[in-house]
């Protein structure tokens, strides 16, 4: 990009030299894109940033366990070792949802965050002689491309998820993972984010969202058990969940076809605890049935103001009579923060329970550290498994969702 910035003229397409450029790039990775096997998304990306002047590129892939950035391999793309989200340019890049720009000897290196509605496969980085507000416009566009990109291809290739595992998987876990949705989204008026602990691990645990014009529905979930048994409970759950979600009933209603699912697949003797939300992002109406699960937070100016109270029903599959829908109206800036029981329930190393004060204590400490939900999602999960000894012996999930 740098050699083509000393001619003004116009290129065929009209525009600018420089600029044009630019976007006949993009306009090239897009053509390509479309047909392109998953195998050519690395020497394709490598092409373009070589266009732009650029060199070294890079994408990095958050691994499963939410600690570090894992370099994809492929023909001309930088290889390495992880690169920690804590502490590093690309981590700082990743969880802020902004470019950042490293100065080194041998020029700019730019970490530009893969970010799809909300969402983040990644960073891209490249090294550049120097940048200037042209060159950041076009790598916000071309880090868009390769984002949209690299969520479309993952449908159908593994490699993706292969780069991003640095543990055996349990075939549970595999499950659950494959039914989450993104784990993030960022809109204009609402922002949520998720994480399952251990993520190698996980079988009962499991949430999911929709939003759906100006509702946003929210489900978090921990089915009995450990290992398939659980992971194929949780799988009807959230299958129960969605499929009356999409027949726009109530929530009472859902709860009982959830219910209904459970019972007439696994009998009388399992259940599944859940929470259901809908929240009208105009006004901030919020409304829940709860199902045996935790209360979740509120939180009002980074700091736990109470736990949103209500009336409880039973699990879903025990057959409870209709459950009360409880209400709330939320401030502008409001964080509700859902959680399982396995995140207060495990034994510390001295043998007492980590309990609700705890985990209070801690959010309110986090809180006044991070800025944005999936940064306060994952250093809340991170520190709440350290300060249980670094075990977690049961599924544990966190939810956090930000009237915005």
């Amino acid at each position: 990009m740098r050699g083509e910035r000393s001619s003004g003229a116009a290129g065929p397409d009209g525009l600018d030299g420089p600029e044009g450029r630019g976007e006949r790039l993009l306009g090239a990775l897009l053509d390509r894109a479309h047909e392109l096997p998953p195998q050519l998304i690395a020497p394709l990306v490598a092409d373009v940033v070589r266009g732009f002047g650029g060199r070294d590129p890079a994408l990095l892939l958050q691994d499963y366990g939410q600690l570090v950035l894992v370099p994809l391999l492929g023909r001309g793309l930088a290889a390495g070792e992880p690169v920690p989200i804590d502490g590093s340019p690309a981590g700082a890049a990743f969880l802020g949802g902004v470019p950042v720009e490293e100065r080194r000897a041998d020029g700019v290196r730019v970490y530009l965050p893969l970010l799809d509605g909300g969402d983040e496969a990644g960073v891209l980085a490249l090294t550049l002689d120097a940048v200037d507000d042209e060159d950041r416009r076009s790598l916000r566009r071309l880090a868009a491309l390769v984002a949209d990109l690299l969520i479309t291809k993952s449908g159908y290739t593994d490699r993706i998820f292969q780069a991003r595992r640095l543990e055996p998987m349990s075939v549970a876990a595999e499950i659950q993972w494959s039914l989450l949705p993104p784990l993030s989204m960022t809109v204009h008026r609402v922002a949520v984010a998720g994480i399952l602990e251990p993520a190698y691990q996980v079988a009962g645990d499991s949430f999911d969202y929709a939003l759906n014009d100006d509702l946003l529905h929210v489900a978090t979930i921990d089915a009995m058990g450990h290992g398939l048994d659980a992971a194929t409970m949780a799988t009807v759950a959230i299958g129960a969940y969605r499929h009356a979600r999409r027949a726009d009933i109530g929530l009472a209603e859902i709860y009982a076809f959830m219910d209904r699912a459970i019972a007439e697949q696994f009998g009388p003797d399992h259940f599944v605890t859940a929470q259901m939300m809908r929240l009208d992002t105009l006004t901030g109406h919020l409304q829940w049935v709860n199902a045996g699960h935790p209360q979740p937070l509120l939180i009002r100016d980074h700091v736990v103001v109470e736990r949103l109270e209500s009336e409880t029903t039973l699990p879903v599959g025990f057959g409870g009579e209709e459950p009360v829908i409880s209400e709330r109206a939320l401030r502008h800036g409001d964080r509700v923060l859902c959680f399982t029981d396995g995140l207060v329930e495990e034994r510390e190393p001295g043998g007492e329970q980590f309990g609700e004060e705890q985990l209070i204590d801690w959010v309110n400490r986090v809180e006044r550290s991070q800025a944005g939900v999936r940064a306060v999602v994952r250093a809340l999960s991170h520190v709440l498994k350290a300060k249980r000894g670094g075990r977690t012996s049961d599924d544990a999930t966190l939810f956090l969702i930000e009237w915005r």
